[in-house]
């Protein structure tokens, strides 16, 4: 038995070919119960020699499927009727099977969509994940459905931990194809995937962002922090008076004589997005371990994650939400405010807006290409392979977005703000995707 749902299961067959009539590859069929036993099929479900071609039967080798004839004998009217009322559902089987087989690297044949039922599937690849990675998807997109004339795949900007729930929710047509993701898969969101039987992933890093804190050109100080000052201003507890208290700060020469008398005010993502965690970890942490109270007193990495970890809600710091273009829009609506995201949302808006340096650093290619930015992270991109082949056109979106069209030195992708791999690295990535490379375990 290599695949159950909902009480229809797929067996083993006698091995034939395209024809049907020599062994070459085993085959499957599907039936409901009761369930036979495994061993040959009747040759009243074999494909037929001759037999129209559909999109009844497609045959999973290593990275790709091909359609093979398929023809319903009068006598398997069971097998029809099944097919006809269960289009969809036959499709999510032959994802669970083509992600259990593909762990063997045997080239096998799989029950796909009857004709009858072929027009009920989804079309168009369905993509979630990070607000940061969405406008490179969405270019990417636009591309594809402009070079191909294909459907134009579904981009959701859903956040970076949302979109690995929905993601990893199950394989089939109800769920993504691709996530996007500000930071790599948490070890309990591959456990949630690989839970639900999503087992075949591959993950690629399609290069590196820079956390952007931005005010609007109408602002007139010439802003440069350091992470301590970042630290101070957004946290939910800082040292006062010795002691480790709520945040008192509320205007920004109460932090440093030097900076302006000027309420703290900074839009920033949600618990949600990976933008959130990646800047927790780069800027908050960073900036509370430099701290002269934690560094009198000891305190190791594991208390600076405890204590360091929460933004404070008492008004400072607002929750923006996912869409990063909303944050933008209330810079431009007030000169004294600041925003927190990806790199990418301060290049398309440079005409309105304008980094903060951070330790006397502006974020740029350059700088967030050589780490001397301080607020750098890689971006990546998360395939379901079970759905390859399933989705019509999922591997050709895959082989367009690691293209050096789109992510090669001077591709389209890096006039919105992507800053590249090196040669090796994007050669490496690009083999991985295009191959369907399974990710190591997490």
């Amino acid at each position: 038995t290599l695949g159950t749902r909902e009480g229809t299961t797929v067996f083993e067959t006698a091995p034939f070919d395209r024809s049907g009539t020599s062994p070459r590859s085993p085959g499957f069929y599907h039936r409901s119960a009761p369930k036979p036993t495994c061993g040959a099929a009747p040759a009243s479900l074999r494909p037929q020699r001759g037999a129209p071609a559909a999109a009844g039967w497609r045959a999973r080798g290593f990275h790709e499927f091909f359609t093979l004839p398929w023809h319903y004998h009068q006598d398997a009217p069971l097998l029809g009727r099944q097919f006809a009322t269960e289009s969809n559902h036959a499709m999510e089987l032959e994802m669970e099977i083509a992600a259990n087989l593909r762990k063997s690297g045997t080239l096998v044949v799989a029950v796909a969509l009857a004709a009858a039922g072929a027009a009920d599937a989804r079309d168009q690849i369905r993509i979630v994940g990070s607000s940061t990675v969405f406008p490179y998807t969405q270019a990417v997109a636009e591309q594809f459905t402009n070079m191909l004339g294909a459907p134009s795949p579904i981009v959701e900007s859903t956040g970076t931990g949302g979109g690995m729930k929905i993601f990893c929710a199950g394989v089939g047509t109800g769920h993504p194809d691709v996530t996007g993701a500000s930071r790599a898969m948490k070890s309990s969101e591959y456990e949630l995937c690989t839970s639900n039987g999503v087992v075949d992933l591959t993950e690629a890093l399609i290069g590196f962002d820079g956390l952007s804190v931005a005010v609007s050109r109408g602002n007139d100080f010439d802003w440069n922090l350091t992470l301590p000052q970042i630290y101070l201003a957004l946290a939910n507890q800082v040292p006062v008076d010795g002691e480790w208290a709520d945040n008192p700060y509320q205007n920004w020469n109460e932090i440093d004589p030097s900076l302006p008398d000027a309420p703290i005010l900074a839009y920033g993502p949600p618990p949600t997005s990976g933008t959130r965690d990646a800047f927790v970890e780069l800027a908050m942490h960073a900036g509370c371990e430099e701290l002269e109270f934690v560094q009198a007193g000891g305190y190791d990495s594991g208390w600076v994650k405890e204590n360091c970890s929460r933004m404070r809600q008492d008004g400072p710091f607002v929750e923006a939400g996912e869409n990063d273009n909303l944050i933008v829009q209330r810079l431009n609506a007030d000169p004294t405010a600041f925003g927190i995201f990806g790199y990418s949302f301060l290049f398309e808006n440079l005409d309105t807006l304008k980094p903060v340096r951070i330790n006397g650093v502006s974020p740029d290619a350059s700088t967030i290409g050589d780490n001397s930015y301080p607020v750098s992270r890689p971006l990546f991109v998360y395939i379901k392979n079970a759905h390859r082949g399933v989705i019509p056109m999922l591997q050709e979106f895959v082989e367009e977005y690691v293209s050096e069209d789109s992510l090669g030195p001077g591709g389209y992708l890096t006039e919105r703000g992507l800053v590249v791999l090196d040669d090796a690295s994007r050669a490496a990535l690009q083999d991985a995707c295009i191959n369907g490379t399974n990710m190591e375990a997490k």
